[in-house]
């Protein structure tokens, strides 16, 4: 799959270890092929945001793990369990990825379509306001 990436995030993910760069690469891959029209930003000076319509999820390594943030005012379901964190926050929740864990994929881009599909709807504040 073939997608327009953006140099700051390039250099955002060429920054980490090998182990944090594998993960950070399989989220971008993913969040590409949930929809095409992604685009890729940066914002805060360096955290690498992938957008459509809105925020879909942002990258963060932290020390021992690779924070994964989805913004998606906690609507989106989590059949599988993979979220990690945030499950009463209000505006994102996030996935933790420690070196060596298998990323659900499957799960993950659901998740991000459902994400996107909620923006091309007006986002989720009025989602969530309607209903």
């Amino acid at each position: 799959m073939t997608y327009e990436t953006d140099t700051r995030v390039d250099d955002y993910i060429n920054g980490l270890p090998q182990w944090k760069q594998d993960i950070c690469r399989k989220v971008r891959e993913l969040v590409h092929a949930a929809d095409p029209e992604v685009e890729e930003t940066v914002k805060f000076k360096v955290r690498p945001y992938f957008v459509l319509q809105g925020n879909v999820c942002a990258l963060l390594a932290a020390k021992d793990h690779v924070n994964v943030f989805l913004y998606d005012g906690a609507i989106v379901p989590d059949p599988e369990g993979i979220i990690t964190h945030g499950h009463d926050n209000k505006t994102a929740r996030q996935i933790a990825i420690r070196e060596g864990e298998p990323i659900n994929e499957k799960a993950l881009v659901a998740m991000f379509r459902q994400i996107i599909a909620n923006n091309r709807n007006g986002g989720w504040r009025r989602i969530k306001a309607a209903g």
